[in-house]
């Protein structure tokens, strides 16, 4: 079993948060120039190739053998898709080398996803809660987190909610491609749904989200009719196909019964028995299942950096053991193995994390793109 990367989020953004990172004497310091008393900070230049882009940030290969992970919040969701980046492609990058991932998440950053109509004076006020924020965020004092939630999101839902374009009443209902599947909905319910729409959006303009809940459900206990057409359960014959498993006749009669009894309770919409006859039935078909581990050599493939043979052949030992440990149920002493295996790993692991850089210059195939003017308010 890999080791998981714990994340947590901040706001709405989509960058990572928490976890350990290098110290500039590590990741390779930006140089200093000293004039006059005046220290200047010059930025990071690194070259390299793109290992993986996922939108909002960049991981790269340097040209120094090193990892980056590189930030792009500076640059706009345009000049993103403009670049078309892609694995394999060589990059020249500048930019400032940062101590977390949430320090990415600057406030100029979350300002570019305000809404029209926020005034200067509610923008110095969000900078100084966006601060709070920050710093509650590093003292993990969740409580006074929620309350400056709760606060920044009183000055903003206003303007939000003003905005707030609804889709057309036709585009909605024909997002499940009812339409294209044959599957007509019937004129009064179509008419129902319609009221019930219009309603919705009337509730969310005026904020009132309990009663907009209620009609959102109204809604889908009508479509659920509709849903059933367009996604019919499987039969369990259908359902079993994909398995490869050995089943007596008796077992696999029995396994049918518990399945269909499930379908129905979920037709009758008897939650309580749905579950505890689904819980029975996968419990039933696992333990038919013979789960093969991958082999240490597997495991192994996918570290990308070096390790000295003498923990190779220690991991190994420990992986092993534990895998033997887990088949055979003793998890206790399984978990031991896991742990020494790790107590080797783990320094490999936070030797070679990514360096962080913060973008503020890219060069690809001679094309320097820098970020857009800050547009205002």
């Amino acid at each position: 079993m890999k080791k998981p990367v714990k994340k947590t989020w901040l706001l709405a953004s989509a960058l990572t948060l928490g976890m350990a990172v290098l110290t500039p004497l590590q990741a390779g310091a930006t140089s200093v120039e000293t004039t006059k008393n005046i220290t200047i900070q010059i930025e990071h230049q690194i070259k390299g190739t793109i290992k993986y882009f996922d939108g909002y940030g960049l991981t790269m290969k340097g040209t120094d053998g090193k990892n980056y992970f590189i930030g792009l919040h500076k640059f706009s969701d345009k000049q993103i898709e403009q670049l078309k980046l892609v694995e394999g492609q060589e990059i020249s990058v500048e930019g400032t080398i940062l101590k977390d991932y949430s320090d990415f998440f600057t406030f100029d950053v979350f300002k570019k996803s305000l809404p029209k109509g926020v005034t200067k004076e509610e923008i110095v006020q969000l900078e100084k809660l966006f601060n709070d924020l920050k710093k509650f965020e590093k003292e993990e004092n969740y409580e006074e987190m929620d309350r400056i939630y709760e606060a920044m999101n009183a000055i903003t839902r206003p303007y939000e909610l003003a905005n707030w374009q609804p889709e057309p009443f036709e585009e909605f209902i024909n997002e499940a491609a009812f339409a294209e599947k044959n599957i007509v909905i019937k004129a009064q319910d179509k008419e129902q749904l319609k009221t019930l729409y219009s309603e919705w959006i009337k509730f969310v303009k005026e904020d009132n989200m309990d009663a907009a809940q209620e009609k959102i459900d109204k809604i889908y206990s009508i479509l659920d009719i509709y849903y059933a057409e367009l996604y019919p359960p499987l039969t369990f014959e259908q359902y079993m196909a994909d398995f490869e498993v050995e089943l007596t006749k008796e077992e696999l009669a029995e396994l049918k019964t518990v399945y269909e009894d499930a379908q129905k309770a979920d037709k009758e919409k008897n939650e309580e028995l749905s579950t505890k006859l689904w819980e029975q039935f996968y419990e039933m078909l696992n333990s038919h299942f013979k789960y093969e581990p991958i082999s240490f050599e597997e495991y192994m493939a996918d570290i990308e950096f070096d390790i000295s043979q003498s923990d190779y052949t220690k991991l190994k030992q420990h992986y092993e053991e534990a895998v033997k440990l887990e088949q055979n149920g003793e998890e206790e002493k399984a978990g031991e193995q896991w742990e020494a295996f790790y107590k080797i790993l783990d320094p490999y692991y936070e030797a070679n994390r990514d360096i962080l850089i913060s973008a503020s210059k890219l060069t690809i195939n001679g094309q320097v793109v820098l970020p857009e003017p800050e547009l205002t308010q």
